[in-house]
């Protein structure tokens, strides 16, 4: 995929409507429906405020949770308009619809300077399908299409792809920035590149971790998904999490990596609980001795200073996925470890959203990393070398 995009730097906006796809989609307290986070719309804040500065009139879209049956009340964007227009210190339009009565009129109405968003993208069945007739809908409300939701843009959605059939698409800043990180990470690393995985299962990596054994110079396995490679080489895992349609899988990665010339890092020693809960008993064992009845919730102290010894020297680490559950502090540890190991490296560090994102956060060590990527969905599928229909479909530089 061509990384190299148009952005709003490179088209004439002055005077125009402009359709940005942000990304609002925000956390909510489930009985008050108040904004949890607004880290989302802080992050769409410099596009949108570039836009307004370049006197474009910007219409505003983005989807919200997951409304099964059109819309629903409490997946509306109206709290989203209402922080978005305190944190940018100006009132924001809001229509009442996507491409109905009240989101055309305010659209055609709207003038430079002005921000208006659309109603959640989903409440319209044709979203989720890329409906050519939605999207064409949109694009007719503007002039121009910026792309600024790098956490979709793995989605062929009306809204992220669709509107780019009628419209000149750029990125916005939020995208640029991910597709030059992630981009020249996989394309031209400073190396040694070290890529860490974790996470739960194997399935969900595969592809990535396929495309990372031509490229990085160290893979590093955590999480739950090291269990199924212990089981692979006759380890016992006692209850740990074990994907067996996926041992002969994980087999095959050790002896591509040793073919390949690449190390492949997995735990020497866990610590392992007698229940899945926070204040369960626990004790350290060496990998593929965990006794039946216990299960591994995180990588030993061992395995933590051989990992953090693997990123000390590297030039560049990509970590997608916790060594461990990180909800639960007694197993927190390795992440923590990690997370700290890479806060002191010289390393172009690469945080790749979703849960590696969250315990970075969470930790107190998000403002130690280079890059904190805004898509969990995105980044990894990035890494895995696919296309995202979402970037694929902005005009090439």
């Amino acid at each position: 995929m061509n990384y190299r995009k148009k952005t709003v730097r490179d088209v004439d906006v002055n005077g125009k409507k402009v359709l940005l796809r942000c990304d609002f989609n925000v956390p909510q307290d489930k009985e008050t429906g108040e904004i949890t986070s607004d880290k989302r719309i802080v992050a769409a804040l410099p596009t949108i405020q570039y836009l307004l500065d370049q006197h474009a009139a910007v219409i505003a879209c983005s989807h919200l949770g997951k409304p099964k049956n059109g819309p629903d009340p409490k997946l509306s964007l109206a709290p989203v308009a209402q922080r978005l227009g305190e944190l940018l210190g100006k009132s924001v339009l809001f229509a009442r619809d996507v491409v109905g009565e009240d989101a055309q009129a305010k659209a055609a109405a709207l003038q430079p300077g002005e921000l208006l968003l659309l109603e959640n993208t989903r409440f319209e069945k044709g979203e989720t399908k890329n409906d050519p007739e939605l999207a064409k809908a949109m694009a007719s409300m503007a002039d121009v299409y910026v792309s600024d939701a790098f956490g979709a843009v793995h989605r062929a959605h009306a809204s992220t792809a669709g509107v780019a059939a009628y419209l000149p698409a750029v990125s916005g800043f939020l995208i640029q920035k991910e597709l030059e990180v992630l981009g020249s990470a996989i394309s031209s690393p400073k190396r040694p590149l070290v890529a860490i995985l974790g996470g739960s299962k194997v399935s969900g990596k595969i592809g990535v971790i396929n495309n990372l054994l031509e490229i990085a110079d160290t893979i590093i396995i955590g999480g739950g998904m090291a269990y199924t490679f212990s089981a692979a080489q006759g380890g016992k895992i006692g209850d740990s999490l074990l994907e067996a349609d996926w041992m002969e899988y994980s087999r095959e990665m050790v002896e591509k990596a040793a073919a390949k010339g690449v190390k492949l890092l997995l735990p020497v020693d866990t610590v392992c609980a007698d229940a899945f809960a926070p204040d369960a008993k626990s004790q350290v064992v060496k990998a593929g001795e965990i006794p039946d009845g216990w299960q591994g919730l995180d990588i030993g102290p061992e395995t933590v200073k051989l990992y953090c010894a693997a990123v000390a020297d590297a030039g560049t680490v990509i970590w997608n996925g916790p060594m461990g559950v990180f909800e639960f502090p007694a197993f927190a540890r390795g992440t923590e470890a990690m997370a700290k190991a890479l806060s002191e490296t010289d390393a172009i560090t690469i945080i790749g959203g979703g849960d590696s994102a969250a315990a970075v956060e969470q930790l107190g060590y998000a403002d130690k990393m280079t890059h904190i990527s805004t898509g969990g969905g995105a980044s990894l599928e990035f890494l895995e070398g696919k296309e995202l229909p979402g970037v694929a479909c902005l005009l090439d530089r």
